[in-house]
């Protein structure tokens, strides 16, 4: 999973792009605490952050960006620090969604709305009514958000639906999560060091490429992500198959 850059990262073409990229945007209280400063500072600094990847990702012409922003696990922090994060979100949505509209960039919330201020919920909702048609780019942001939560409620849909035990399959079931309409992440990058998924699409990752960084994300920059593009670019996505059976199919 951990995947070195090469050092001549900037002559290196991008020469196969991944769909839909997905990232755990991790070491915000860390970078803070390195520099003596609160963690609620981190994080103000890893959602300006946030600005330059979207700038990148459409620069590199990925489709799709997922973003972890908020677990269902992270209800259990101090909740000064939840209070932060719930803020932050509504500044952002407040500051962002006319220049993120005029950008092409979509927006979607995947995840629950269940302990979300009401007045948050509705600024969610029109964030997304707002920049629905829009194409250059969509952004996903996992917010109050657990893969096996997400499964869990998916299955609970089909039951409620009353689909017979026999035609629920891998299809039928990627029909009913948040990301039905989507293709699921080529790539998931992870910073700050950890090599764990922490209950991130789950279901949706089966098969997506792993990299991970040492870099806390506030210091994830545009070199950073085309490091890791140019990672994926070296992969060979096997899909449980042979490398003869790939070549063969290619």
């Amino acid at each position: 999973m951990v995947a070195v850059a090469p050092e001549n990262v900037e002559q290196v073409e991008l020469e196969r792009v991944p769909r839909h990229v997905a990232i755990i945007m991790d070491g915000n209280g860390r970078w803070a605490k390195a520099r003596g400063l609160p963690r609620t500072e981190g994080h103000r600094q890893g959602t300006e952050n946030l600005r330059r990847i979207l700038k990148a990702c459409v620069k590199f012409k990925v489709e799709i960006l997922t973003i972890y922003a908020f677990s269902t696990e992270n209800w259990s922090r101090p909740r000064a620090e939840v209070m932060m994060l719930m803020k932050i979100l509504e500044s952002v949505i407040d500051r962002e969604l006319h220049e993120l509209h005029e950008s092409g960039v979509q927006l979607r919330h995947i995840g629950e709305l269940d302990g979300i201020s009401s007045g948050l919920q509705k600024k969610i909702h029109k964030a997304m009514a707002v920049t629905k048609d829009n194409r250059r780019l969509i952004l996903n942001i996992a917010f109050n958000y657990g893969g096996r939560n997400e499964i869990v409620r998916a299955v609970r849909r089909i039951v409620q639906d009353g689909v017979p035990a026999e035609q629920i399959d891998e299809k039928l079931i990627s029909s009913y999560l948040y990301t039905s309409d989507l293709p699921d992440p080529d790539l998931i990058i992870r910073t700050s060091g950890e090599l764990r998924v922490s209950n991130f699409l789950i279901w949706q990752g089966a098969y997506s490429e792993l990299y991970s960084t040492p870099t806390y994300w506030p210091d994830f920059n545009e070199e950073e992500l085309r490091s890791a593009l140019i990672d994926y670019g070296t992969r060979k996505r096997r899909f449980g198959k042979t490398d003869e059976q790939i070549a063969t199919d290619g």
